[in-house]
């Protein structure tokens, strides 16, 4: 019992490091045991160019799961979010470039209308007592079409000639080093804060708390791995500001999901929906602010997936919600809802992107990309399963 909750506890580290080795082994190699002269910039998989753009990829695929992770709380799932995202970043490119719109009023209609759709989806959801399987595959559908009519079946960029816009500058931008460090310590700060709140509220339901060194050596990790981060990308360019979009969201998330009556109903639906409703809860409000939160995600990924690769095609998106759900999964979101943390998905994202990343450094075909995403995935869901069985 005990080798297996140690198992549950460490297999996530245990992998990440294993996926890091390896690319490190595959591609730094030579720097790391070679004449030693060159610095930091020999590095390929942990150069801060790379590491950087690992943080956006990162920041990108995290903030989506961040939103799958609340709709899989509830036992419910979204399939149609990649390719609203690939739909909500085009309207805003095609307003911005063929419309002579404004970036910021361009952004935000785009961000509206996924309001509205999400919206729309969650309601009709729980409403007509329809599967979330079979709506949310019918929205990946529609989504796709809409998507490519919008934009043509062309490639519209996110801004007019060779001048940046706020649009074009989400995954462009990087904060001077000063400011990156200040405004991660604030989010450092509020995490510690939010821990806190946690074991207090536990304390005062008469709850067990357990040791003060659980939180503790939690908000150490925190503050050490964010300063981590900080100074590698300030060897680059700077912190990008789609890791910050990422901090906010997980504080916000967490938030939701620790200190508020909607995140404990979230919860409580994916426990036992049954039980949910004979205590009171409104489980179709609830199940439709899910829908919306998740609506805010994918608009929020949309414009980041776009302005990263610079312009709106056809094959923004494609698999989004693939790696989302994986990243939940890999991170402990159970599928059946009830159970899952803000950690847990952080930490399952940065081994999907990792592992892409490497991939991509080592230019491995796309088909056995597919193949290792694919084996990642299962591994995670069996190993979920052997750890929890008593």
């Amino acid at each position: 019992m005990k080798l297996k909750a140690l198992l549950k506890t460490f297999s996530m580290p245990l992998a990440l490091a294993g996926i890091w080795l390896f690319f490190i082994w595959k591609l730094d190699h030579d720097a790391i045991f070679g004449d030693g002269q060159g610095g930091f910039g020999r590095f390929v998989f942990l150069g801060p160019r790379n590491l950087t753009h690992l943080m956006v990829e990162f920041s990108i695929i995290g903030t989506l799961a961040l939103g799958m992770f609340m709709i899989l709380l509830t036992g419910q799932i979204d399939l149609s979010v990649g390719s609203g995202a690939g739909l909500i970043g085009g309207i805003a490119a095609v307003l911005i470039f063929e419309h002579q719109w404004g970036a910021a009023p361009a952004l935000l209609t785009a961000f509206g209308v996924a309001m509205v759709l999400w919206t729309l989806m969650g309601t009709l959801i729980v409403t007509q007592r329809m599967p979330s399987f079979i709506i949310t595959l019918g929205g990946l559908l529609i989504f796709k079409g809409l998507f490519w009519r919008v934009i043509n079946n062309a490639t519209v960029p996110v801004s007019r000639g060779d001048e940046e816009n706020l649009y074009s500058r989400i995954t462009t931008y990087y904060l001077p080093a000063n400011v990156g460090l200040l405004l991660i310590g604030v989010i450092v700060l509020v995490s510690g804060i939010l821990l806190w709140r946690t074991r207090a509220a536990r304390a005062a339901s008469g709850l067990t708390t357990g040791s003060v060194a659980r939180p503790v050596a939690q908000f150490i990790g925190i503050a050490g791995v964010s300063y981590v981060i900080v100074s590698v990308c300030n060897h680059f360019h700077g912190l990008p500001i789609t890791l910050l979009i990422l901090s906010c969201t997980a504080v916000t998330v967490y938030f939701l999901t620790k200190h508020t009556p909607f995140g404990r109903y979230l919860y409580a639906i994916g426990g036992n929906e049954e039980a949910a409703v004979l205590s009171g809860i409104s489980v179709n409000r609830v199940l439709v602010g899910a829908y919306v939160l998740m609506g805010a995600a994918t608009a929020l990924t949309g414009f980041m997936t776009t302005a990263y690769q610079g312009s709106s095609s056809t094959t923004v998106g494609d698999l989004m919600e693939l790696d989302a759900i994986a990243a939940c999964v890999i991170g402990g979101t159970a599928l059946k809802g009830g159970r899952g943390t803000v950690w847990g998905v952080l930490f399952g994202t940065l081994i999907m992107t990792s592992l892409l990343n490497g991939m991509t450094l080592m230019a491995v075909e796309p088909h056995n990309k597919f193949m290792a995403r694919g084996f990642v995935l299962a591994l995670a869901v069996w190993l979920d399963i052997r750890l929890s069985r008593p």
